[in-house]
């Protein structure tokens, strides 16, 4: 494949650490890196019955496919699950200490190779390994493959990031957020790995959900149910959900065509997750919060192809020449618990949603930044929301929804709405460094939106916007129609404009569909198109192009593009 960047140069930029954190509310979890034993106590029983037959008959080996991610401009972590015996299915703690190889090459058909070595996949790591690779050159399609004991993995794709000083004319990222498994079919993913035009993927949160089978919406109808079929609560638990997402077809397609760049948000945990408990978890009888959150991330680094940052967090930096930097926020693991809907404790400025140490290395990072966007990775929306006067039919849907109580206030406190002052200093620091070219990536809402960040909601438009945000929707989780059980469109048709008069700064909100986004940054543009699938229970379902939106380069305003890019 031939490279979209102009004069590629070598350079070895690592990503950026972020600083040290605070003790307070701070989480320490070891991560899963390529062959390491990690000590902590299993509690699985065997689970073979839920591999394929063909596991058992020793004809496969690579049950979970191959995955690339966090790229840099010299390197690239490769991933994969091997199966080596038909005892040793993910969660069971089972199963032979057996050796991987990986090669790298320029080629599809792995001839030109640059790249060699193995890793030893156990028990201890769930039998997934990683291979943090260096000494790749910038801006570059790489092919990969795995063997173990005789048997060749799939092919995966991957690409380097360009070097930090390259002039990049343009970057294309897919964007996706909130897949739960029983919902319906992963068909976004699908179509996303089908371009074949993407630099990176990334996942905003909630790539899994942790309720029992049918405890989550699904229209009153799980289109295919979940393993295990009761809440994930241990570690077996999560690395049986994970290892089951990860035989999803739709999904290895796309993680086996192009790197991702993931976090996460609280349904990789538990629903409405902060530092000391979520609010779908009982402590006692669910064990305590931190035994569920530490296995729940060691899981996650096991099976996903992503660099944990210092304390076992997802929030660090990647750069894609002079271009873009991309700042990855972890919002679950420091905050403080939800405030009461409508207290004025959301405006208290001990309680916080980054914690001081993200916080402060978030507003550094952007203010030193020397590229041409600066782009944010961020689970939960940070433009202001208020649902006006909504009728009490649609309001309670909604209020459901956005976890807000049934009988009404437009607030949403797992957002940022619940803690104003974090984003009172970051957007006050966005106006007084004069850090222009700020574009929030969002997810975690089930809707689509196209936001101006306002400085002040209440004063908008006479007040600046110091940033932009992109919101997408779902991959399959309920939205309102769903919640309402009536016809895709319905409820957008009558709650969008409402929405949009009592929030100004909002552009465009699509309240109803399912889908994808596709982000495009040129110098003089950063735009998102927004495409939709046509039904999520069918496993073949088409997409289609539904709206895009763009920021000009020194506007931070939010306006429409009539075409996809």
């Amino acid at each position: 494949m031939t490279s979209r960047y102009r004069s590629p140069e070598r350079a070895t930029v690592p990503a950026e650490d972020p600083a040290p954190l605070s003790p307070r509310r701070r989480t320490v979890v070891r991560a899963a890196a390529a062959g390491a034993v990690l000590a902590a106590p299993l509690a699985a029983a065997p689970l073979a019955a839920a591999l394929p037959a063909r596991a058992a008959a020793g004809t496969a080996r690579f049950l979970h496919g191959v995955a690339s991610g966090d790229p840099l401009p010299d390197g690239i972590l490769l991933w994969t699950r091997v199966t080596p015996t038909a005892e040793a299915a993910p969660g069971s703690g089972l199963g032979p200490d057996t050796e991987v190889s990986w090669i790298v090459a320029t080629d599809k058909a792995l001839t030109d190779v640059v790249s060699r070595g193995s890793l030893t996949a156990s028990a201890a790591s769930d039998h997934t390994v990683k291979a943090d690779l260096r000494g790749l050159a910038p801006a570059t399609d790489y092919w990969f493959r795995f063997r173990a004991d005789g048997v060749d993995s799939p092919v995966g794709r991957t690409r380097t990031a360009p070097a930090a000083d390259a002039a990049v004319p343009s970057l294309r990222f897919g964007v996706v957020s909130c897949a739960n498994w029983e919902a319906g079919w992963f068909s976004a993913y699908r179509h996303l790995a089908a371009r074949g035009d993407l630099d990176a993927w990334l996942h905003l949160g909630d790539y899994l959900y942790e309720y029992a089978s049918g405890a989550y919406g699904t229209r009153g109808t799980v289109v295919r149910p979940h393993r295990p079929a009761h809440e994930i609560v241990t570690l077996a638990d999560y690395r049986v959900r994970h290892g089951h997402h990860k035989t999803d077809p739709d999904l290895q397609a796309l993680h086996a065509g192009a790197p991702v760049v993931a976090i996460w948000d609280d349904h990789e945990f538990a629903d409405n997750a902060w530092s000391g408990g979520a609010v779908n978890h009982t402590e006692g009888a669910e064990g305590t919060w931190a035994d569920r959150q530490t296995a729940a991330k060691r899981a996650y680094f096991e099976w996903m192809p992503v660099r944990p940052a210092i304390a076992g967090t997802t929030y660090r930096r990647l750069r894609f020449g002079k271009l873009a930097d991309l700042s990855l926020l972890d919002l679950r693991s420091f905050r403080s618990q939800q405030a009461a809907t409508g207290s004025g404790s959301v405006d208290d400025p001990d309680r916080t949603i980054t914690g001081r140490a993200q916080l402060d290395w978030l507003k550094a990072g952007l203010a030193s930044s020397d590229t041409t966007w600066r782009l944010v990775g961020n689970s939960v929306m940070i433009s202001p929301f208020a649902v006006g006067s909504l009728a009490a039919d649609l309001l309670k849907p909604l209020a459901k929804l956005l976890g807000l109580p049934q009988e009404g206030l437009a607030l949403n406190t797992d957002q940022w709405d619940g803690y104003t002052d974090d984003r009172r200093e970051l957007l006050a620091h966005l106006r007084a460094h004069a850090i222009r070219n700020t574009v929030f990536l969002t997810g975690d809402i089930h809707m689509a939106w196209a936001n101006d960040v306002p400085v002040d909601a209440g004063t908008y438009p006479l007040s600046a916007s110091a940033a932009t945000e992109f919101v997408v929707t779902s991959i399959t989780s309920d939205n309102l129609d769903d919640i309402l059980n009536v016809p895709e469109g319905a409820v957008s048709a009558v709650a969008a404009p409402v929405i949009r008069a009592a929030n100004r700064h909002v552009h465009w909100i699509d309240t109803d569909r399912h889908g994808y986004g596709v982000l495009d940054v040129t110098a003089a543009r950063a735009q998102m198109d927004y495409y939709a699938l046509s039904d999520r229970t069918d496993p073949n379902a088409t997409s289609s192009w539904v709206r895009s939106y763009r920021t000009r380069a020194n506007t931070q305003r939010v306006e429409r593009a009539y075409d996809p890019v």
